[in-house]
């Protein structure tokens, strides 16, 4: 039987217009009634998510900044944090990309966004990602953990533009493209799949008691730590080879129809 679901939120949970879908709460409620954890897995900032599911924020597991950070009840579950010495070099490469392209220092408390004020028309995407954030100058200014550096092309073309500019650190650090806008960079082999097998060793749950929902790149690791992994219809190609079922788009409700399915399967 499941006792746990993981979830990607853009493209997955959350519909082209970044709303979550109809009927979520009857949706949380079952899984509740069954004791099912529901776990946000996400790019997003652990405040982002908190802030988006304030009704459940001491219920839900959240898996933050790709895995980097797990919270539970407010309090820190673990983390995996950057090498300072490995943050220098990545932010090298980026303090010499076009001004268009934003740069997030993400940390335990804050995310740092360099040179706000170039790039303003930026700043309602980032905030749906980074709830909590800071404009700085220079990365000297910085006095946190550092979690994960995140690059985006607002244009939608960070796998040309941005992408090939870090993967030269991907023998060292994890480099994988988020989004067709984002670009995440984490410790190496720190993944939303390595938080989870975190999590099922510390809550001793197997991967055939766990299902995990996802669309993008960020997600391939997750997928391959859970017996019943389910690719969106609006998913990456890679994403769809490895998932065991496709569910529906992020706009038909695909995570229902998986759990759904799950139901069907007589796993919940």
């Amino acid at each position: 039987m499941i006792k746990i679901i993981f979830c990607d939120m853009d493209g997955t949970l959350l519909n082209s217009k970044s709303q979550l879908p109809e009927g979520f709460d009857k949706m949380i409620e079952l899984l509740k009634s069954h004791k099912i954890i529901f776990a946000p897995a996400s790019g997003r900032q652990y405040f982002a998510l908190k802030k988006m599911f304030s009704k459940y924020a001491e219920e839900f597991l959240f898996l933050g900044d790709n895995g980097t950070l797990v919270m539970q009840g407010g309090k820190e579950i673990f983390s995996s944090p950057l090498e300072n010495s490995a943050v220098e070099s990545v932010l090298k490469v980026a303090e010499n990309l076009d001004k268009k392209i934003l740069r997030v220092w993400s940390g335990k408390k804050n995310a740092y966004i360099l040179d706000w004020q170039d790039t303003p028309n930026l700043q309602a995407e980032t905030e749906k990602y980074y709830t909590r954030n800071v404009a700085v100058k220079s990365w000297a200014e910085i006095d946190d953990t550092p979690i994960k550096i995140s690059i985006c092309d607002p244009n939608g073309h960070a796998e040309e533009t941005v992408y090939p500019q870090f993967k030269q650190f991907s023998d060292k650090l994890q480099v994988v493209l988020a989004s067709s806008q984002w670009v995440d960079i984490t410790a190496q082999g720190i993944n939303k799949g390595a938080a989870i097998k975190k999590i099922q060793q510390l809550l001793n749950i197997s991967p055939s008691e766990c299902a995990a929902f996802g669309d993008f790149m960020n997600d391939f690791e997750m997928l391959q730590s859970v017996e019943y992994s389910f690719a969106m219809a609006n998913a990456y190609p890679e994403i769809k080879k490895i998932a065991k079922f496709e569910t529906l788009s992020n706009d038909d409700f695909g995570v229902r129809a998986g759990i759904e399915k799950l139901i069907s399967l007589n796993l919940i």
